[in-house]
Formats: C-alpha cells, sequence, structure tokens
C-alpha cells in the first residue's frame, strides 16, 4: 500500500442479532490497520421491529414496505457515520470511503437463481455523509458462481495469519463461520458458516425474557441441556453439508426451533441452555471435520462475551487453545466492520476481496458498487 500518512476508512456492519449498527474509523499505513474509533449506533426500536417482521417466515408485505425500509436502514447508517466523525473529530473529506455491509434481509445461495438482499440505500448514505461509499459486496461473488459468504476470511488472513501456528478464527455472530489459515501463506484458505451464531440464542432470550441477549450466558447457565430435542436439532442437513457453504435466519430461525422442540413442554431456559450446546456442538464439530490441525482457535463476534457458550465450546475442542482476537491485538466486537472497511479500501484500488477456496466463486473478484460523494 505504502502510504505515508495515514488513510481513514469507515467500516459499517450491521449483523442479524439487530444489536445496532457497529461504526469504526481504521486508519491504513504501511500494510497495518489501526482502529481509531469505534461506536455501536443504536437501531431505532420501531425500524429494529420492522426489519423483525420482515425476517420472518410470516411476513407478507409489499415491496413499498421493503423500499420503506431501505431509505430507513440508509438514512439510520448516515446517522451512524456523522456521530462517528464527531465523535472522532474529523471531517468527511478526511475520509477516503466508507464501506457499507448492509442489513441482510435474505440469503439464498442454493436457490434455483441464487441471490442475497441487503437493505441500507448507499445513496443516502453518500448524500447525507458527504463520503464516497461503497456497498453491496455479496453479489458479484454469486455472480461469480459463490455463496456470496462469508467474505471475512480474506480479512482474517491478512490480519490473524500466523506461520507458526495453525490458526482457525471464529466469528460468532448471529452466524457462526470460521476461517481456516494453516502456517503456509500460499495454501488455499477456507471458511465457511457453521450455522447459528448468536441469532437462535438471542431470538429465544428476547422472547421469554424481553432481553436482546442471554447476557454471560446467565440464563442458558441455569437450565439443562434436552438431549431429545438436541439431537434433533443436529439432524439438520445444512449441518452435514461440505464447504463451501452458508445460511441465514431465513433456515435457522424461531420456527425452526419449534419444530425441532416437536410440541414438547419444555422449560424456556431448558431450550437456551440447547441451543447454546448447539451452537458450541456444531463449531467444534466443523472443526473437526475441516479443520482438524487446528492448534489455536480465535474468536471474534459478539458471541466471545458469552461466557457460557465459550466454557461449552472449550469442553467440544478441547485440547484447542482459544484466545479471544483481543489476545492479537483486535477487539472482537469490531472485526467485522473493520473488515468491512478494509473492502472498501480493496474496492478503490482495484484489489479483489473474495477468495474462491472460499465461497466457491470461479475465480477472485473486486467486490462491491461504489457511490460516490
Amino acid at each position: 500500500m505504502g502510504e505515508s500518512t495515514p488513510s481513514y476508512y469507515i467500516g459499517l456492519m450491521s449483523g442479524t442479532s439487530l444489536d445496532g449498527i457497529d461504526t469504526v474509523l481504521a486508519s491504513f499505513e504501511h500494510q497495518s490497520v489501526q482502529l481509531q474509533h469505534a461506536l455501536c449506533y443504536p437501531l431505532d426500536s420501531d425500524l429494529r421491529q420492522h426489519i423483525n417482521q420482515m425476517l420472518s417466515p410470516e411476513w407478507h408485505g409489499s415491496l413499498v414496505d421493503y423500499g420503506h425500509l431501505d431509505q430507513l436502514l440508509g438514512i439510520q447508517f448516515a446517522q451512524a457515520v456523522n456521530a462517528l466523525l464527531e465523535q472522532a473529530q474529523l471531517e468527511p473529506k478526511q475520509i477516503k470511503a466508507i464501506g457499507s455491509h448492509g442489513q441482510t434481509l435474505c440469503h439464498a445461495p442454493n436457490a434455483s437463481l441464487p441471490f442475497t438482499l441487503q437493505a441500507g440505500d448507499p445513496n443516502q448514505i453518500s448524500e447525507r455523509t458527504g463520503i464516497t461509499t461503497i456497498a453491496d459486496f455479496r453479489r458479484r461473488d454469486m455472480a461469480a458462481g459463490g455463496q456470496g459468504a462469508p467474505l471475512v476470511p480474506a480479512f482474517h488472513r491478512a490480519v490473524f495469519f500466523s506461520s507458526e501456528t495453525h490458526r482457525t478464527v471464529l466469528n460468532i455472530g448471529g452466524l457462526a463461520n470460521l476461517t481456516v489459515l494453516n502456517t503456509d501463506r500460499d495454501a488455499p484458505v477456507y471458511g465457511f458458516d457453521t450455522g447459528p451464531g448468536n441469532t437462535l440464542i438471542d431470538q429465544w432470550c428476547f422472547k421469554y425474557t424481553g432481553q436482546h441477549y442471554d447476557k454471560n450466558g446467565d440464563w442458558a447457565r441455569s437450565g439443562n441441556i434436552h438431549p431429545e430435542v438436541l439431537e434433533a436439532m443436529l439432524k439438520d442437513p445444512y449441518f452435514k453439508l461440505a464447504p463451501p457453504k452458508s445460511t441465514g435466519r431465513e433456515h435457522f430461525n424461531l420456527g425452526w426451533v419449534a419444530q425441532k422442540c416437536s410440541h414438547r413442554e419444555l422449560a424456556p431456559a431448558d431450550v437456551q441452555t440447547t441451543l447454546t450446546e448447539l451452537t458450541a456442538i456444531t463449531i467444534s464439530q466443523a472443526i473437526q471435520a475441516q479443520a482438524p490441525q487446528t492448534q489455536e482457535l480465535v474468536i471474534c463476534g459478539g458471541g466471545v462475551h458469552n461466557r457460557y457458550l465459550w466454557e461449552r465450546i472449550q469442553y467440544h475442542c478441547d485440547p484447542i487453545k482459544l484466545l479471544s482476537t483481543a489476545d492479537l491485538g483486535a477487539d472482537p466486537d469490531w472485526v467485522e466492520a473493520l473488515a468491512f472497511a478494509w473492502f472498501a479500501k480493496q474496492t478503490l484500488e482495484g484489489k479483489p476481496s473474495n477468495m474462491p477456496s472460499v465461497t466457491g466463486a470461479r475465480g477472485e473478484r473486486i467486490l462491491g458498487a461504489i457511490y460516490p460523494a
């Protein structure tokens, strides 16, 4: 890259957990990325409810509903950027570009005509911030025959590779995904969604407690694993699929949980414990199947704060050493948003961001559409 002075980019990420818009200011200098400022900008409660309704399998809305949501999210993303600029005391002209992931409403890589749909109009972001905005990162990879996800493995390799230790990076967002990094920099990198991360845990927690997440996993810790329900969940065909593969809330949702519980009378806390165990087991099984050489499991995403989930992953993955990305100098709450700042930089520099060995695309592609300031 060779910049003599830092170049600043902003990354925006709103995941399936809907816990807010992760907004980061990143500086790039001499091949390194540094987090300068970060904030989680809260989603308007009515907007969060609107998104949840649209993500529900029972939703029967209109194109007008989608259009309104697309605009409202774009406006909120712009507000998040402007709040970050105020915090950092920077002017828009000092920012090279914004990389916006958008809010995924549907991800269907295995449809007869594969597609993915992210809301949050980048025209609104560019117009309301005065900063060039890059968005729509996933569809070019899908047009090239890829899954369009996960995309973060390219960033994981750039910042977490070790020539001495076989590392696997685990991002526990709404979904859980792995990036397999062995010690050979020239070897292909593998990555895929293992299945639910926080999404089922969070949805169930909100339904029965009104809290958006299970703090420290305390509620799950209070219950008991239900073996029959866990066995039914583990039989889902997704877990047996070979990579490349990716999934989303259109597959793993509360309707799916109800089907697996098969109308059994279960204590809500026991279901929470069982869902947490499902996340831990499917992660460990994926590592055993696809990355048995793993020596260090490096964890980022919101799930890093769920102590009970961490303990269950450690139990199932023993003797692999578990680390937070914080142990490698990267705050686990902001890694994914940082990745989209990095993707924006790659796009402006005409460099590819996808990894065909991860997504299954026919080749490397420059990702994202550019919306000038």
